[in-house]
Parts: structure tokens; C-alpha cells; sequence
């Protein structure tokens, strides 16, 4: 568990660090290691393109070094897969098993990437609270980051928003926070949205704030909320107001804030935006950014705040190592996304964006990454130099009903306005490989990855419905749904149950709260008895597989963190997945296998050997079907650096050492059958 404990804050002392730093860091030998990292680039859609000249660059590189499928991770999820990266081992090794995790006492989910520890000690003279002591943001992630082992070499490296690494580990020469970065309000981001039109407010929404608002006298006046104020007992949220001006005459707004006007047309973004939460006169005040958009002036109006990000150039969370790298990356570039993931998927699946204004948010996320990109590259000299781009995965997720007439909720309208957006995307990408590749000499790799491909999600499966009529689950007397969140579960007759987006947990005697399966020969039993069932499991309508693979965790983890790990993971089949309320406990009544109507409409939580990342390189890639955690050794050795002895991989650039052969034993059969394709 890491958490960040101190921070360079004295100017005197930091530039002092810094000089001691560039004294003693470099290597003196030139050596570099590029890695461009974009999350959920397919190797399907990467190899068509190249077949049909879209991706030249991509295909220069393919022909000086290789092009590879990557094997991801078990779950192919995101934070998961970053993790395996990161460390270079298996979530046995780093503790990151799904996006959601569950508290074994009380059922309770809870995010996997980080927990906020409040001070523990306050002094509350009357209404007030004030801490004494300091409280913490605490990595979840267990296991050593590959770049403390270049630290400690005295190789530089540079990382921007590499994921499952908030708050980020105190190494390398200047790191900015990715994925699991929240808002300034402590979530994965929840924005703001103002509207005249009663139907823009769905009764079930997520990720927002949606008020309905009155125009009185030509204006709309309301607040933007930002943080909780933690220094009144009741922690009331601390309020910005605004009033927007509406233009008689022309589709025009004007928002008036404290201290600054800001006129937008109907259409039109603003620049970002500083705030000031002030919580008391004696406090400092706390600064976030947030961009508007007028979405619609008339006949209604209609305004959309992003979330309050955090401010890259005071950041009130641990954003950067060291202190500064995110403000340094500000002023030369403008401000800038720092929530984890900045395409507000939520707005569109709220309808309080359209799919083509979601577009343009996410063309202008991609702008302002690239140029980020082109500054920081362009500082580049020597060691390492890691690159993110979130647009693909996110666009992917979105935008495949446009490309898949298959798809329930496929748009020919939207897609004769927009065109193939993925494949867009994935041409946006092909410019930066030039620019790097120009760079490329003797001394230099280049790595170029994701962390998993894509599948559609043509139909959702209620897993927490499908253990409750299959007898493993079991509800209150009468209830006829329910949620784990609620207290509608009846433990004492629930052998299992799931969380997350593929775990599957057994209620287990001595470690559930309320566990009645016994450890051993009885758990070890149903665990069999559920991967036989579950992946047997046909969708009534088609009769396809719904199930591909379903893994226990002892044929698939190692590591000091096994236990921690649920009981079983479930990979589902091309064009399934867990179902959102079977993701957060939900038990429902009706149909198991339904249609996604939703514009979330490509995923990659389903078995690891049907979503594939990619890996390119200028060198040969000699490995034969390599991982994700196979790259993290590859890097250090690039370095001279030996590989730790709790890392499983080889080296990509190197073929696999021959093994010793010999008659496998009956039980060894069985697991290299459920992992054929490892």
C-alpha cells in the first residue's frame, strides 16, 4: 500500500532537490525508451486499416520492428491491466482485480484504485472542525512500479497519466496522475447540467446534477457546487453562483461569475474556467476548472458545466511528483483535463449531450492531449518517456454503434453526420508515430501498446439474477428483486454472489460476514460446480454462448495477494456483459439476457482472448504471444537492468528460453485446457 506522505512545498528546498537530482539521475549513456500507450487500440481494426493505407506510419513501424497481438489481462479491465503493466505481474502480485471491490465484512462495494483517509485526529471549537492531523489519499495498488527500479538506477523517466497510479509513486523525474484521478469533489467525475426543458431530466440518471431552472427577468441565476467544506461540522457543499444573461435578440449567453464574464453562442465552449471555493475567511481557498457549453440558448435554455476538475496549477490533491510537474505542464500549454478519464460518457448516456456534441468533446479532449503530448516530448533527452491517450477506449465504448449495424441501437443518421469515428481516432493517432519515429536512432526503442482490444455489447447478463434462480443466491422472504446494497440478500441461505464487473465471490465461512460455504473440499466444489454451469449458459434468443471462460483464481493468480482475489472470474463471450445492476449488486426481476440500449455500446469485460491490445516496436519482437507484464521486464532490460524475481515475464525482445519437457499430470491437463489461449 502506498500513500503519499510528503511533498516538496518549499521553493528554496525544491529547486535545491532539482539541482541534486539532474547532478546524479542521468545515466550519461543516451539510452531511450519511448513507450506510447493507447488505451484500447484493437489489433483487428489496427491491421484493416493498415491493410487499406489509413495507418502508414503504424505500418512503417510494423515493417522496421514487429506488430503483435498483446494478451491482457484476467479481467482484460483497464485498471487491472495498467496494473499488470506496472508492476509486471499478475493482480495476485498488485491486488487490482476489477473495477469494484466488495468489504468481505459487510458486502459493500467500493472502488479498487484508492482510499481517502480523513485526519484522525480534529479539534471542533463549536460548528467548526478543524484537523490537527494531516489525512491521506492511499494507493490500493500493491507491488512495485517498474520506474522505482530506474530511479533507483538513476534513469530519468517521464510519465504522463499512466493509469491505476493516483496518488502517483514517488519516483522519476516528473509523473502527472492518469485513470483514477478524481473531480475536485472526490469522484470519478460528476458534472453539472442546467436546463428549461423538464424532458432533459431522466428519472434515472448517474454521474450528475441536473436542475431544472426558471428565466426570470432574461436570466437564469444558480450555483455550481464544488467540494464538501470540511471545516463545518456538517460539511455543507461549498457553492460558486452564476447568472447567465440570456440575449433578447440573438441565441447568445453571458455568465456572469465573481470576477469574470464570459459570452458564449449557442454551440460554443468556453475556455476553461478557474474557481475559488472559499470555505472560512481564515482558509485558503480551494481552485478547481471547469468548462461551459451553451447547448441551446432558445426556445430553451440549456447549460452544461463539466466537472470541477482539479487545478493542475494548485492542485489540492496529489496529482504530480514532484510537486509542480502538473503546474510546469500548465503554463506552457493551458490548463487541462486532470480527472482520470475526461470524456463524460455520463452526459451522453443522460442525454444531456447528443452524440455529436459528445464528438466534439471528444475531438477537443484529443486536441489538448496531443499538444500536452508535443510539449513534453519535445523536452524529451534521455531514459524514459511514457505517453497515454485515453480517446479510443473511451471513443470505442461510445462510438461502435455507429460503425456496427448490428448493434440494437446502431444510428444510420448519426453515422451518415459523423462518419466511422473509431477509425477516426485511430487515424488521429498515426501523426504522433511520425513525430516519433523522426526521433528514432541507434540508442532509442519504441514501444507503442494498449492494454486490451474491444468486443460490441450487443446484450447484458444479469450474473446476480442468474445465481438467485439457479439456487445460489438467495433473497429476503417476499422480495421478488433486490440489491446487496439494500440488505435484501438472506445470507444465511446465499452460497454466492457477485460484484464488479466480472468477479464472482463465494460466500465463505471465516472470511464473508456472514460466510456459511466451508473453506476447503466444500468451496472447492461449488467453485467447479459454477464454471461448468455458467459456461454453459445460452442466450434464449440466439442461442450463442454467453460465457466463454470462467476462471478460478488458483489457475490463473499468483503472487502474495491471491486471497484477496474473488473466488472466480467470468469472461464473457463476444458481445456480452455483466449487466450494470448486476455489477453493483443488483438482483432483478425479468428477462436474464437483454438488448443494450444504451450508446455504451463496445466493451472489453469479456473473456481476455477475444480483446487483444496491441504491440509495436521498432525492434523485432522475438516472444512468442507476449503479455502485458511482459513488457514491463522488456523496458527494464533496455536499461541494463535485471528482471525482479517476483516478475513472470520475459523479455519481448528475446525468444523463450526451451523448456524442460515432461508428461503433465491429469489436474495440470485440465487447467491448460481453460487456458488454451495463454
Amino acid at each position: 500500500m502506498k500513500s503519499i506522505r510528503s511533498r516538496l512545498r518549499h521553493p528554496l528546498i525544491f529547486l535545491t532537490a532539482l539541482l541534486l537530482l539532474s547532478c546524479s539521475r542521468s545515466s550519461g549513456s543516451g539510452k531511450k525508451v519511448i513507450v506510447l500507450a493507447i488505451d484500447g487500440m484493437d489489433p483487428r481494426i489496427v491491421q484493416s486499416m493498415i491493410d487499406r493505407g489509413k495507418l502508414p506510419h503504424f505500418k512503417k513501424l510494423a515493417e522496421m520492428g514487429g506488430f503483435k497481438n498483446l494478451w491482457s489481462s484476467i479481467p482484460p479491465q483497464s485498471p487491472v491491466a495498467w496494473a499488470n503493466f506496472i508492476t509486471g505481474q499478475n493482480p495476485g502480485g498488485h491486488a487490482i482485480f476489477d473495477f469494484i471491490h466488495r468489504d468481505p465484512d459487510n458486502y459493500l462495494p467500493f472502488l479498487s484504485l484508492t482510499e481517502t483517509i480523513p485526519p484522525k485526529t480534529v479539534l471542533k471549537p463549536g460548528s467548526y472542525v478543524f484537523p490537527i492531523s494531516g489525512g491521506q489519499v492511499v494507493l490500493l495498488r500493491e507491488g512495485k512500479a517498474f520506474w522505482e527500479y530506474l530511479d533507483e538506477a538513476g534513469i530519468p523517466a517521464t510519465l504522463f497519466k499512466i493509469p491505476s497510479n493516483y496518488p502517483p509513486v514517488e519516483a522519476g523525474e516528473g509523473s502527472v496522475s492518469g485513470m483514477g484521478t478524481p473531480d475536485l469533489m472526490g469522484s470519478y467525475g460528476i458534472y453539472q447540467y442546467f436546463t428549461t426543458d423538464r424532458t432533459d431530466i431522466p428519472e434515472d440518471y448517474s454521474g450528475a446534477r441536473l436542475t431544472l431552472v426558471d428565466v426570470v427577468d432574461g436570466a437564469v441565476k444558480e450555483v455550481i457546487e464544488g467540494p464538501p467544506n470540511t471545516y463545518l461540522e456538517e460539511a455543507p457543499t461549498l457553492e460558486i453562483p452564476f447568472t447567465a444573461w440570456i440575449d433578447p435578440q440573438e441565441p447568445v449567453i453571458r455568465i456572469d461569475l465573481p470576477g469574470e464574464e464570459i459570452i458564449l453562442k449557442e454551440g460554443e465552449w468556453s475556455d476553461w474556467v478557474v474557481l475559488s471555493f472559499k470555505p472560512l475567511p481564515v482558509i485558503p481557498a480551494m481552485t478547481g476548472i471547469v468548462r461551459f457549453y451553451a447547448r441551446q440558448v432558445k426556445p430553451y435554455f440549456k447549460l452544461y458545466v463539466t466537472p470541477v476538475n482539479i487545478n493542475p496549477k494548485a492542485p489540492i490533491l496529489p496529482i504530480d511528483y514532484p510537486s509542480g510537474t502538473a503546474a510546469e505542464i500548465a503554463d506552457a500549454v493551458g490548463f487541462y483535463y486532470t480527472q482520470g478519464m475526461p470524456e463524460d460518457t455520463k452526459a451522453l448516456t443522460n442525454n444531456s449531450l447528443s452524440t455529436r456534441e459528445f464528438y466534439g468533446l471528444s475531438r477537443m479532449i484529443l486536441e489538448e492531449r496531443t499538444r500536452i503530448f508535443h510539449h513534453l516530448f519535445d523536452q524529451f533527452e534521455e531514459g524514459l518517456f511514457f505517453f497515454y491517450y485515453c480517446s479510443i477506449d473511451q471513443g470505442t465504448h461510445i462510438f461502435w454503434h455507429l460503425r456496427d449495424e448490428n448493434h440494437p441501437v446502431y444510428d444510420a443518421e448519426a453515422r451518415a453526420e459523423l462518419g466511422d469515428v473509431i477509425e477516426e481516432l485511430y487515424a488521429a493517432m498515426d501523426p504522433v508515430v511520425a513525430k516519433i519515429l523522426d526521433r528514432l536512432d541507434e540508442k532509442t526503442t519504441l514501444i507503442i501498446m494498449s492494454d486490451h482490444g474491444f468486443s460490441p455489447l450487443y446484450r447484458n447478463f444479469q450474473l446476480n439474477s442468474w445465481l438467485e434462480r439457479n439456487g445460489y443466491l438467495t433473497l429476503k422472504y417476499g422480495r421478488q428483486g433486490g440489491s446487496l446494497l439494500a440488505g435484501d440478500v438472506d445470507w444465511s441461505r446465499t452460497r454466492a454472489y457477485a460484484i464488479g464487473l466480472n468477479a464472482l465471490y463465494v460466500n465463505l465461512r471465516g472470511r464473508e460476514g456472514n460466510g456459511i460455504v466451508n473453506p476447503g473440499p466444500e468451496r472447492d466444489r461449488l467453485v467447479k460446480e459454477l464454471v461448468e454451469k455458467l459456461e454453459a449458459v445460452r442466450d434464449p434468443e440466439t442461442g450463442q454462448s454467453v460465457v466463454k471462460r470462467v476462471h478460478p483464481r488458483e489457475d490463473v493468480y499468483s503472487g502474495p495477494y491471491v486471497e484477496r482475489a474473488p473466488d472466480l472470474m467470468v469472461g464473457y463471450d463476444w458481445g456480452y456483459r455483466t449487466a450494470w445492476e448486476s455489477a453493483l449488486g443488483d438482483v432483478v426481476a425479468g428477462e436474464l439476457v437483454t438488448d443494450c440500449e444504451d450508446k455504451w455500446s463496445g466493451d472489453h469485460c469479456g473473456a481476455t482472448e477475444i480483446v487483444p491490445g496491441i504491440l509495436f516496436s521498432n525492434r523485432p519482437l522475438l516472444l512468442d504471444g507476449p503479455h502485458l507484464y511482459d513488457i514491463t521486464p522488456s523496458i527494464l532490460a533496455e536499461f541494463g537492468l535485471p528482471k525482479p524475481e517476483q516478475m513472470p515475464g520475459s523479455n519481448i525482445f528475446e525468444p523463450a528460453p526451451p523448456v524442460e519437457e515432461k508428461v503433465p499430470t491429469e489436474d495440470e491437463i485440465r487447467k491448460l485446457k481453460s487456458l488454451d489461449y495463454i
